[in-house]
């Protein structure tokens, strides 16, 4: 019984999520003179994309009949907030300069609305799940006496259909109709709209190209493929710089041993064979990040693979998200697995501490930081704060779904037990690793094992940040597919390097080095992060800076355990095949 009644909870809680964001006509089929559902959804300065607002937190016109859409939990996750609009907009019936209302402004309500203006505010709405922006009002600078400040009091739909399909729709404000806000008195305001309808040929299941055509515009095509092909030699050249070593430095090492005689010194990378596969210092700690980074791994493949596909269509209201939870949910039966399975193989006695340290050593970061920019949206009242039922549901879905697959994935992980792969014997005390060089410290060689692999992306960071950051739409997921491909080989071929350099400075301490080399990208990257904020954005506020710089620690804290996974395996594989190939006692 009580079986039955978890299973129809979890059900009914994945059947409220898994539901799209979609019109009340589901058909999107429409008669002559039919309503068609119109949505107002948020208001925010446009600089700050992160800082929406409710559209009624503005004193508009209000509705007759004023209610709220039952968002999804995409919607809200993504901060939309859906709200009938004022507007009539019966399909195919025309209407020119149409009283919307008319409302006397008290001094604070035109003391918010120049606030706003001053701050660039825009509103969004949604006609058929179609989206549409426009800006309230202007500044006009020169005046003799100062800058004036006007609110647009006329907006015009111009809607495109196809048969019985709305096709496209753009919404614009008229500049001759406008109210001066400047003197701080009540006004008397008239708003306006009309609507405009036209027909088209362009068929319904093509109404959405309009919102990517600036991302594959001709000049964006030539920039990514520049990219591309310049993160492409650079693979090339590391790949030819190894076989090279290969070739001249480690086949010579392999021919050396072979000819070795009895009173003759091992040096470099072979003399320390005893010492290679020591298991590393808090193996707790380095396995639960590899489990971590394995998970991460997994998700973004996923990710991506689902974009390729077309699921994630431009303004599918908060799709992307709901992917992004389940995927992360679902995935943490393979880094329990991945955790303690490899927990074992190194020895390791207390697997259920270190499953709960990999379920916690990303999530427990996130979690912290995802409260504290809730609580800041909150303090703000911007849309962006998680209501209560969300976080109830988030929680349910980590209770129900992502800790108990993490503890199937540390269950299975303890039952297929396998031996540690090392060709060579771990001696009994540890050899002393001499005096190195300041350039071969910790710190010299992630700032030089970063920069390659950070070369490769700096291109596609622009566009992702202006997606994620900003108002562009990104689409192109085929492109950043192979971007990531490409710095998961630049990643595992400078470990490699490093690994090398470091073992033939006869430094056997190579596995947390191995992580910490591959993870240093993600250091690069949000260094970036305050390069867009001063250079290439123009944000502004505390709440739109704590969105950008806590979402994106936490981004560059998963990329580093990612990354650094990628490491340390390329480094493992190479470790095992060098020394495999020599004679070890």
């Amino acid at each position: 019984m009580e079986e039955s009644a978890k299973f129809l909870l979890i059900s009914v809680i994945l059947m409220g999520i898994l539901s799209e964001a979609k019109s009340d006509a589901f058909t999107h089929r429409y008669e002559k003179g039919d309503p068609v559902p119109l949505y107002a959804n948020t208001v925010g300065p446009f600089r700050n994309p992160s800082e929406t607002y409710p559209y009624y937190c503005l004193p508009f016109c209000p509705t007759d009949h004023w209610e709220e859409k039952k968002g999804t939990f995409g919607e809200v996750l993504n901060g939309d907030r859906l709200v009938s609009a004022p507007y009539k907009l019966d399909f195919r019936v025309d209407r020119e300069s149409q009283v919307l209302c008319r409302k006397n402004l008290t001094r604070e309500e035109v003391s918010q609305f120049r606030t706003v203006i001053a701050q660039d505010y825009y509103l969004q709405m949604y006609y058929d799940d179609l989206p549409m922006w426009a800006f309230i009002g202007k500044i006009a600078n020169g005046s003799p006496n100062g800058s004036r400040y006007f609110i647009y009091t006329k907006v015009h739909f111009e809607i495109y259909y196809n048969g019985d399909h709305i096709i496209e729709i753009n919404l614009r404000t008229d500049p001759s109709f406008k109210t001066d806000l400047t003197e701080d008195k009540v006004i008397e305001v008239e708003f306006l709209y009309s609507v405009k309808w036209k027909e088209t040929t362009a068929p319904f299941e093509e109404r959405t190209l309009k919102y990517t055509h600036s991302a594959i515009l001709p000049h964006h095509m030539s920039i990514h493929r520049s990219s591309i092909s310049y993160s492409f030699w650079i693979v090339l050249i590391l790949v030819g710089c190894l076989v090279a070593l290969y070739v001249r430095v480690l086949r010579k090492d392999f021919n050396n041993d072979e000819e070795l005689a009895d009173n003759q010194e091992e040096a470099g990378w072979k003399v320390i064979h005893g010492d290679v596969f020591r298991y590393p210092k808090h193996k707790s700690f380095f396995v639960a990040a590899v489990g971590c980074g394995t998970q991460l791994f997994t998700v973004v493949l996923s990710i991506m693979t689902l974009g390729i596909m077309g699921v994630f269509r431009p303004y599918d209201r908060g799709v992307l998200r709901i992917a992004l939870v389940f995927t992360y949910a679902v995935t943490n039966v393979i880094s329990g697995f991945s955790a303690v399975s490899f927990y074992h193989q190194l020895e390791g006695s207390n697997w259920v501490w270190n499953l709960l340290l990999t379920g916690f050593l990303f999530g427990g970061p996130l979690f912290l930081a995802c409260c504290f920019l809730n609580a800041v949206a909150t303090i703000y009242g911007s849309t962006a704060a998680l209501p209560l039922g969300t976080i109830v549901v988030i929680f349910l879905i980590w209770l129900f779904l992502a800790f108990p697959l993490l503890l199937l994935g540390g269950i299975v992980g303890k039952i297929t037990k396998s031996k540690f792969q090392a060709p060579c014997r771990t001696t009994q005390c540890p050899r002393e690793i001499p005096a190195l060089r300041w350039y071969r410290g910790v710190l010299p060689q992630m700032a030089f094992a970063g920069l390659l692999p950070f070369s490769v992306i700096y291109i596609q960071l622009y566009y992702i940040f202006a997606s994620v950051w900003g108002h562009r739409v990104y689409t192109l997921y085929g492109v950043l597919f192979i971007c990531f491909i490409l710095l998961v080989a630049m990643t595992a071929l400078v470990s490699i390097g490093f690994t090398y350099l470091q073992l033939a400075a006869e430094d056997h301490l190579w596995w947390w080095r191995s992580f910490l080399h591959g993870g240093s990208t993600a250091l690069y990257v949000y260094a970036y992060c305050f390069f867009y904020y001063f250079e290439r954005a123009d944000m502004s506020g505390l709440m739109q800076t704590s969105f950008l710089f806590g979402y994106m620690a936490c981004i560059c804290y998963g990329l580093f355990l990612l990354l650094g996974t990628v490491g340390f395996f390329a480094s493992l594989l190479f470790v095992r095949y060098i020394y495999s190939s020599i004679k070890c006692d």
